[in-house]
This record gives structure tokens, C-alpha cells and sequence, in this order.
């Protein structure tokens, strides 16, 4: 807090300076009695002593604090609370208002980033969908730094951007029967050229198509990612051993059939 020493007086325009407010409120405040300066000089100028500069910063505190200036006035006229006792409570009132706005810069991250990814939802929220192993946070962020300037990543942003809760969690099912229905075939041994296994390879393509235009090509690049990107080859081999493998290879067949 900027202050001014015991001995020392200062004129409007130098108090308006040092706490950074305009003189035509100072002069307000002289007029409604609020702060008042203590001294003039021979030339008849309003001169402001180290008191009422501190009263000065109270003022302020609390118009910071929300509060109108009669109540202001009234809480530092008031012959029971000590000059003490109003620090105390603007410290009180400042402790909660720095409180709300954690909570509230809180509350914006939280929105920033559900926007950032296309996802309208709650970090904790993504997490009840899609699980508490979820990495979005983690994939968005590379994928934005890898496609952030291509169609694809346009299109994902722009398709995703309405998204619900209730569509991300119908989006999960689907994803899920669409893995288990992949290690199903892969326990019963159907070859990844076959019509079966290019079946199950045209409803992934689908369920990219969600986001982005999935062509045979760009297909064929995810499937290389599954097994070159030890994250999402955990991911299908947690599903079924080998899963990620299968689900490469019937893609690229697929692609190479059509």
C-alpha cells in the first residue's frame, strides 16, 4: 500500500496520483465528507496528511469490496470499531472475495478447456463418461499441436462443439460395443480380409466420421497409430491381447479392398 509519512502533507493532485484515482473523485469524496483533507495551504490548496491518506485506502478497499459509500461512511464513522478492527475486516472480506474468485477462475479453466476439446462437459463429468483412465486433456492437447491447422481438426471442432452429455455417453457406448464386437472376432479367429472383419472396419471408419472425413487413406494412418503409440495399443490390448494388432490389420485390408 502506497503511503505518505507522519510529517509529510500532499496536494490533490499527488494524492490522486499515488493511489491511482482521479482528482474529481477526490474532490467528490471531500464533498460528501467521506475523505476529507485535513490541511490547506497559504494559498488556500486542500493538503491530505498521512491519516487521511490512510483513510484514503480504506475507502477504496471496500468500494473494491462492493460496498456503496453511505455504508462506507458509516463503517468508518462508527465511534465502536477501531482503526485496527477495520483491517481486521476488510482482510475477512478480501480472504473471501480472493476465495470466490479461485472458485471462479476455477469454474472458467473448466469451461475453457470442455471448449478447447469440442467437449461440453466437466472435466469430472468426462471422466464419469469415459472413465477414470481418460486422457483427453492429454490427446487434445497433441492432437492440436500436430492438426490444429488442418480440415480435420476444423471439422472435429465444429462437429463436436454441440455435443451433450447425454451424446458423449451414447458416443462411449458405441465405442465400446464397437471394440467388443472387434475382440470378438479376433477370439474367433476371422481374418482380418474377410467380409466380417471389413465390416467391423467400415463402422470405425464411421464412428471417426463422427468428427472429421475419414477417407480409406487417413484410415489406414489411425491404424498405424494404434500399434506405433504405445497409449492407444494399451488401450485395445486391455480390451484383448493383440486387439490393437487385429484392429490395424483390418483396417488396412479393408482399405486395400476398396
Amino acid at each position: 500500500m502506497s503511503s505518505v509519512s507522519d510529517s509529510e502533507s500532499m496536494l490533490v493532485g499527488e494524492v490522486a496520483r499515488l493511489v491511482g484515482i482521479s482528482v474529481r473523485t477526490l474532490h467528490h469524496y471531500d464533498e460528501i465528507s467521506l475523505v476529507v483533507p485535513s490541511g490547506r495551504t497559504p494559498k488556500g490548496y486542500r493538503s491530505y496528511s498521512a491519516a487521511d491518506v490512510e483513510r484514503l485506502h480504506q475507502v477504496l478497499t471496500y468500494r473494491e469490496l462492493g460496498f456503496v459509500l453511505e455504508d462506507i461512511a458509516a463503517l468508518l464513522d462508527d465511534p465502536s470499531v477501531d482503526a485496527m478492527a477495520h483491517l481486521v475486516r476488510q482482510r475477512e472480506l478480501l480472504d473471501a472475495q480472493i476465495d470466490r474468485l479461485h472458485r471462479m477462475a476455477a469454474a472458467v479453466d473448466k469451461m475453457m478447456e470442455a471448449r478447447k476439446m469440442g467437449i461440453q462437459l466437466t472435466p469430472d463429468e468426462q471422466r464419469e463418461v469415459f472413465g477414470d483412465d481418460w486422457l483427453g486433456e492429454e490427446y487434445s492437447a497433441e492432437a492440436e499441436e500436430r492438426w490444429g491447422q488442418s480440415e480435420a481438426w476444423t471439422q472435429s471442432q465444429s462437429r463436436t462443439a454441440s455435443f451433450t452429455k447425454e451424446d458423449w455417453t451414447r458416443v462411449k457406448a458405441e465405442t465400446d460395443a464397437l471394440e467388443a464386437d472387434f475382440a470378438t472376432a479376433l477370439g474367433k479367429g476371422v481374418p482380418v480380409d474377410s467380409d466380417e472383419a471389413a465390416v467391423l472396419a467400415e463402422r470405425h471408419r464411421a464412428s471417426i466420421e463422427r468428427y472429421y472425413d475419414c477417407s480409406y487413406e487417413m484410415h489406414v494412418c489411425l491404424g498405424e497409430m494404434y500399434i506405433a503409440d504405445e497409449r492407444f495399443t494399451k488401450h485395445y490390448d486391455d480390451v484383448a491381447p493383440g486387439l490393437a494388432q487385429y484392429l490395424r490389420d483390418a483396417i488396412v485390408a479393408n482399405a486395400e479392398g476398396k
